[in-house]
């Protein structure tokens, strides 16, 4: 290929690519048939960093899990939260989040948040998952007590979702708490 030729591929390529990307394979001295290198990077150009889709939907998640997390632990309140926060991290959370991949691959991950008003009292509701731009929820995460006569109270953790018009548990585990019954959602 004529050295002419050459530069203007490595020119078209490099304004194709916005300059990420420069064919030095294309542009070698004539004589010797050497590769031109391109100089060293001494600080001067600023590194431009190519993010792809796997690591921004690492990023959902983790920051969607994080939500979930902190209002998981609104919802327990100071009492409820010193004695389940443990098992909650280890059992239900990892659930949690992989409730939440499974969400994620099924919806546009861009528009999708966490409400923050979890239900007081008695109420079940954690949190809900729901589309921005549609405004309409697309699961709904819940903590209900039950009372198993001559067991005790246990927190049972689940999940429903819009495909089932909100229906079906999906359960996420669950948590002993006591004989005694415990106090009120953020209490």
């Amino acid at each position: 290929m004529n050295l002419w030729m050459r530069k203007i591929a490595v020119a078209l390529i490099a304004i194709v690519t916005f300059g990420l990307y420069t064919p030095t394979y294309l542009i070698a001295d004539e004589d010797n048939n050497e590769v031109v290198r391109p100089k060293e990077n001494d600080g001067s150009a600023i590194p431009t960093e190519i993010r792809t889709e796997i690591e921004e939907e690492t990023d959902v998640i983790s920051s969607l899990t994080e939500k979930a997390k902190e209002q998981s632990f609104v919802k327990f309140g100071p009492k409820i939260s010193q004695k389940v926060e443990d098992e909650f991290t280890q059992i239900i959370l990892p659930k949690m989040e992989q409730a939440l991949e499974t969400i994620l691959a099924n919806e546009d991950a861009s528009y999708l948040s966490i409400t923050e008003q979890p239900s007081q009292g008695y109420g079940e509701r954690i949190f809900n998952v729901y589309n921005e731009l549609t405004k309409e929820d697309v699961a709904k995460f819940h903590v209900r007590r039950d009372n198993r006569p001559q067991d005790g109270y246990w927190f049972n953790f689940h999940y429903h979702l819009k495909d089932d018009n909100f229906e079906a548990h999906h359960l996420l585990g669950e948590i002993y708490w006591d004989k005694n019954t415990p106090p009120k959602w953020m209490s």
